[in-house]
């Protein structure tokens, strides 16, 4: 099956040579690059938060697969979803899915559900597209929706995919694909930011999970977030910095009502 875009010319460009054009304002062809085992990129127009994401892929070595997992915002579908045979297709190329790598997953992962239905209209991962045809031509992806799920089911499918990604002789990278705080001012969705952001850093994912609820923080990648997290230490992760932050009143002139962007890497 071919996953064809649902967002362009909306969330990007259309057009393929301008699409080119518009990634590569955001990458940085200077940046040191380093092996990730985990990353968090927005998901937003490109014009937004395309300068976050692009600051994230430009120091990253890239891996043959992307897990990507992302917030389920259509309402279409199973609550975790993984798409597992196919390709993605965006102006600028297309992505095959890395059918073993889903396959193994799907296969212990009682959480989740073999489903396309909440890939078709769904923004989250598709943004993350254009810029995985820019730096590659052959990286794989498996595709995760995540609509909704309690925190130990989310665990659990963080364990099978930390199982899946040991079982490969080849690099994969676990994608979290997330806003952060929604229609606030800047001044307050930075603060409520910084408390999700500094449990990302800590490798935390329950500290996270709790701290999105407790301080009602408009994060709505959260659980993708947490089980990149989760996963990522059963791998050996050690260490998280964040690449960059910014809200989109830095583009749109109005700080009144912002949306959160956060990039951040997670390595051994």
């Amino acid at each position: 099956m071919k996953r064809l875009p649902a967002v362009a010319g909306q969330f990007y460009y259309e057009d393929p040579s301008r699409l080119t054009q518009q990634v590569e304002q955001y990458v940085n062809k200077k940046a040191g690059k380093e092996d990730a085992i985990g990353i968090v990129v927005p998901h937003a127009g490109l014009i937004y938060s395309g300068a976050v994401a692009g600051a994230v892929y430009s120091s990253i070595n890239f891996p043959k697969t992307f897990i990507m997992l992302g917030p389920h915002h259509t309402g279409l579908g199973s609550p975790i979803s993984i798409m597992d045979t196919g390709e993605w297709e965006v102006p600028t190329g297309m992505i095959s899915i890395d059918r073993k790598l889903a396959t193994r997953i799907l296969l212990k992962a009682t959480e989740a559900t073999r489903d396309t239905q909440a890939h078709t209209f769904e923004h989250s991962l598709e943004v993350q597209i254009p810029f995985m045809t820019y730096f590659s031509k052959d990286v794989q992806i498996v595709p995760v929706a995540i609509r909704s799920g309690s925190f130990d089911e989310c665990m659990g499918l963080a364990e099978t995919i930390a199982n899946a990604v040991k079982s490969v002789d080849y690099p994969v990278t676990i994608l979290a694909s997330s806003d952060m705080s929604h229609h606030l001012p800047d001044n307050v969705a930075r603060l409520k930011d910084k408390k999700a952001i500094d449990k990302i850093l800590d490798i935390d994912p329950k500290g996270l999970y709790d701290s999105v609820i407790q301080e009602k923080i408009s994060m709505c990648g959260c659980l993708p977030v947490a089980i990149m997290l989760s996963a990522s230490t059963l791998l050996g992760a050690k260490t998280a910095r964040l690449v960059k932050y910014m809200t989109s009143g830095e583009v749109s002139g109005d700080y009144d009502n912002v949306v959160g962007y956060a990039g951040i890497i997670v390595t051994r």
